[in-house]
């Protein structure tokens, strides 16, 4: 799971900019790997979404093939592997420490892969479940792993997605916008109508769910740290090079918005995906 964990391991098709990205995506998760699951409410409540569907619409069917794509420390590929109509169950992760983490969590009947969602090394038709919790953020092109799921699932299978869109963390954008305008410090996010083009053009008859989840924080530095325990750093070009000034951090804080009762909020835009393969 991920803000957001990420994939990919066999990079042969990547060039320049997008191989250093994502070994940037990568080695960032990795270091958050002992941190990660203390600081993934977020995560967790989009995945349970997911989990919650797959459950009350009995929609796995017996001995069905899971993967878990975008495993992170597999917090949701253990509770797959728990499921009773669930039989093999794969978690698939970019980071190698990460999948390092999720082996030593998880249980070695799982069989944890270090490859990219976009180029998977799977063969055709050869899963029934694909869950993939805030992962797809990550990638440099959704419609390259829509069409690797697509490929994959065997006809009757289902594809469960979750993913965050364009105005998730509004309020630190807006308060880092006032403290430092000539640099970015929150990664960007596809926009609704950019992302059900892009569902649209790859999953037909898709169904996609979004809402506004908003997290309350004692003060904008908890949710920097939140940030920082996850490994969901600002990853654009125009980020700062050198360690941001312990002022401007401070300055940041002071334009952050605060609740009455001196309490920040952190707004994120969900959206889920959810499709069957006919």
């Amino acid at each position: 799971m991920g803000v957001m964990s990420s994939v990919t391991g066999s990079q042969g098709g990547l060039k320049g900019a997008s191989r250093t990205l994502k070994a940037d995506i990568a080695r960032g998760f990795g270091n958050a790997r002992s941190t990660y699951e203390s600081a993934s409410r977020l995560q967790r409540f989009m995945g349970n979404t997911m989990l919650q569907k797959l459950l009350t619409r009995n929609a796995v069917a017996a001995d069905s093939g899971a993967l878990d794509l975008g495993c992170g420390t597999g917090w949701f590929t253990r509770k797959l592997a728990a499921m009773e109509q669930v039989g093999a169950v794969a978690g698939v992760d970019l980071s190698q420490g990460m999948v390092q983490e999720a082996r030593e969590k998880g249980s070695q009947d799982v069989d944890w892969i270090i490859a990219d969602a976009e180029h998977l090394p799977l063969q055709d038709a050869s899963c029934d479940l694909i869950f993939s919790n805030l992962m797809i953020q990550w990638c440099e092109d959704p419609r390259a792993v829509f069409r690797e799921c697509r490929r994959i699932l065997r006809p009757g299978g289902r594809l469960m997605v979750s993913s965050l869109l364009d105005g998730t963390l509004k309020e630190l954008k807006h308060a880092w916008r006032a403290a430092d305008p000539e640099h970015e410090h929150v990664n960007r996010f596809e926009t609704e109508t950019a992302l059900r083009a892009k569902v649209n053009a790859e999953l037909p008859q898709a169904t996609i769910e979004t809402r506004t989840i908003r997290l309350p924080y004692t003060s904008p530095m908890m949710l920097a740290g939140e940030l920082r325990h996850l490994g969901a750093g600002f990853r654009g070009a125009e980020r700062r090079k050198a360690v941001t000034a312990p002022g401007r951090m401070r300055d940041m804080c002071r334009q952050y918005s605060k609740e009455p009762d001196g309490t920040v909020m952190a707004s994120y835009e969900a959206a889920w995906i959810y499709w069957k393969k006919t």
